[in-house]
């Protein structure tokens, strides 16, 4: 019976987060000075802020009107969905290196602590797992503190209260956090209060009082208290089951009437969803685009390659197509793009077979057609399930799955249709077409198979009511022609609708 290893987490925080969660989507604000605000209006206040803005002076907390006299800040309000985005970004982050995450809550930050008990053969030691999550989370586009250790309260109050990578040696957890503020337990302010008349300012000050005196002055809570000080807090692992969604959100706080940059903001946004579809070996089968427009409005539109792809540039293209031949109709309040993930397709091609177009170059100059002629206009036709003529719809291209089997070849009549069909002046004979003049040529009638009847949608203004006769002529020059005849009842014609060929 083998021994169960030491466990061993890896907590991290975002510090910031409603500021972060925005300015990971906007990095043309990166340098700048940037606060969120939270409330209603006119009893907003700061709630989060860069290192830019705090270096101007602002601090939590602050009015709308105090930050506006400072000048020079870009003000945002407090987005939840935006925030609830970045969450299941970092969430995906941590993913990667443990199935075993549990959230942690602390004022404006977002938390998480990993078991990564046994992953030491997979990614390393500590350190090299340290760097290696915050690598991973800097490219999401978030700054992190990150602290490894055997403890699970040890490891999360560090990392809360320090910047930077920290490992945690075995049996130095009291000395690592002896140094942080008392406050880092969330503690009641009446209990604050009466730590600070006794001179106790840190964590290590806590860890050296007796036990029996203070559990007997305080309350049965100071014992847990003590051993979060001591490093020796004992923890129930929650873990969380997150699912997986592929959704990128963004607010703007000056609404947004231009498309160019509109799609300056789409891009980093499609760089992300790229980016994590990439990390489970996936790519992106469709793009749905939604925004919240002024007004009250809405836009919505599905973007649907002919492939899977993981093609940036590619997929920034078709939502460059599709915005440009689908403009939304007001300036954009929000954005949001939601991808639906797909297999990687890999199509081995023969020796001697000729090397076919890409299928990128083919959604690209779908995308172009569409924007010229309509999207109603240009893909594959069906045939409906009726005897109306012409009855057909235009669906989307779709790459079948298995090549479609190869059919022997027959010797068919074709049918040419006339578009529009050509109206004719035409004699009955014993009911039946006789003579039919097209203005050009006159045409005897040889031999006549008719009449079929067609009708139908007699509860619509589109109702038709056909006769149809299938006819041999013959034309004053001698030739000799194959064609469909129609009888149209309403609106009393006869119309040359087809040649047989």
């Amino acid at each position: 019976m083998t021994k169960a290893s030491n466990p061993l987490y890896a907590a991290f925080y975002a510090a910031e987060f409603p500021a972060q969660a925005i300015l990971r989507l906007r990095p043309d604000l990166h340098s700048k000075s940037v606060a969120i605000l939270d409330g209603v209006t006119p009893k907003e206040s700061v709630c989060s802020l860069n290192l830019h803005a705090r270096k101007r002076g602002l601090a939590l907390g602050m009015t709308r009107l105090e930050v506006e006299e400072l000048g020079g800040i870009q003000l945002f309000s407090r987005s939840w969905p935006t925030e609830q985005s970045a969450r299941t970004v970092l969430l995906e982050c941590a993913s990667q290196f443990s199935p075993r995450i549990e959230e942690t809550y602390a004022d404006n930050a977002c938390g998480f602590v990993l078991d990564i008990s046994g992953t030491e053969r997979l990614f390393g030691p500590p350190m090299q797992i340290a760097q290696s999550l915050r690598t991973t989370i800097i490219t999401a586009g978030f700054r992190t503190s990150i602290c490894i250790g055997l403890n699970f309260d040890t490891t999360r109050i560090k990392a809360k209260s320090t910047r930077g990578i920290t490992v945690i040696p075995p049996d130095e957890e009291a000395r690592a956090i002896a140094d942080i503020p008392v406050s880092a337990l969330q503690l009641d302010e009446e209990h604050y209060e009466t730590l600070a008349l006794w001179g106790i300012r840190t964590l290590g000050e806590l860890a050296e009082l007796p036990e029996e005196d203070l559990v007997t002055r305080i309350g049965q809570q100071a014992s847990l208290w003590l051993r979060l000080s001591r490093g020796t807090a004992d923890h129930i692992f929650q873990p969380i089951e997150a699912a997986f969604e592929l959704k990128e959100h963004i607010e703007f706080e000056t609404h947004i009437d231009q498309i160019d940059s509109l799609l300056f903001i789409g891009s980093g946004m499609i760089n992300n969803l790229v980016a994590r579809a990439n990390n489970r070996a996936l790519c992106l089968a469709s793009l749905t685009v939604r925004m919240s427009l002024e007004r009250s409005l809405h836009y919505e539109r599905v973007i649907r390659p002919a492939l899977p792809s993981n093609d940036r540039k590619f997929l920034l293209k078709l939502l460059q197509l599709e915005i440009g031949a689908h403009p939304p109709q007001a300036a954009v309040v929000s954005l949001t793009l939601i991808a639906e993930a797909g297999q990687q397709s890999k199509v081995q091609l023969g020796l001697f077979t000729p090397q076919a177009p890409e299928p990128s170059r083919l959604d690209v100059t779908l995308a172009r057609l569409k924007a010229l002629v309509g999207s109603d206009r240009v893909g594959s036709p069906t045939l409906l399930d009726t005897h109306r003529r012409d009855s057909f719809t235009i669906d989307p291209f779709r790459v079948p799955d298995q090549p479609s089997p190869k059919n022997e070849i027959t010797t068919r009549i074709s049918l040419r249709r006339m578009r529009p069909p050509h109206p004719v002046r035409m004699q009955i004979q014993a009911e039946k077409p006789a003579v039919f003049h097209d203005g050009g040529d006159l045409y005897q009638v040889q031999v006549a198979y008719g009449p079929w009847h067609s009708s139908g949608c007699w509860w619509s203004v589109n109702h038709w009511d056909l006769e149809e006769w299938d006819v041999m002529a013959i034309n004053n020059h001698g030739e000799r022609v194959g064609c469909l005849l129609v009888h149209d009842h309403l609106n009393h014609l006869w119309l040359l609708d087809a040649l047989y060929d």
